[in-house]
């Protein structure tokens, strides 16, 4: 026979792991929606050529909530420079193509890799940061390597990467 004080601690135990439970799925729940694109494009062969553009759609429905978005390249040691030049294009719905030119630094001076991993290294680079979108509708970002070389080797993978801002502030 179980005494009363043995079922009300019971009940508790149960009901503390239930509460436990529900915080933690409503926690994994709210991580996912932080992210409203999340997207990689493998790079043909290896090889990223002057005239290879890789290009991210995704539809835009809030147009209140900030964004950050940024730029994920995934390089291997074989890639021969420093730094990775990008010609990012921005199409929105009935506007004009918004064109811009990032710089992604990739290594230290002495050739030190940064950003994850040890024989594939991941990096992220901001494109806007507490972005507001204008307007509902399909976007678009496309990536065009912007390197004097007409192939470009060790860069395996480039990502868009759309998420509510961290920050509460704008900038365009």
């Amino acid at each position: 026979m179980v005494s009363p004080a043995t079922k009300r601690n019971r009940k508790i135990k149960c009901g503390r792991l239930l509460l436990c439970a529900g915080l933690l799925f409503l926690s994994l729940l709210s991580c996912r929606q932080k992210i409203m694109y999340h997207q990689y494009r493998t790079i043909d062969e290896t090889l990223w050529g002057k005239g290879d553009i890789y290009s991210f759609t995704f539809q835009v429905n809030d147009t209140i909530t900030l964004y950050d978005i940024a730029l994920k390249v995934r390089s291997d040691n074989l890639y021969p420079y420093q730094n990775l030049w990008v010609f990012c294009s921005e199409m929105q719905p009935f506007a004009p193509s918004r064109l811009d030119t990032l710089e992604c630094m990739l290594a230290d001076d002495f050739g030190k890799w940064y950003g994850k991993g040890i024989v594939l290294h991941q990096l992220s680079f901001p494109i806007r940061t507490g972005y507001r979108f204008p307007i509902k509708g399909q976007y678009t970002f496309s990536f065009r390597q912007a390197m004097r070389n007409d192939s470009l080797r060790g860069i395996r993978e480039i990502g868009l990467f759309v998420q509510r801002a961290t920050q509460g502030t704008s900038h365009k």
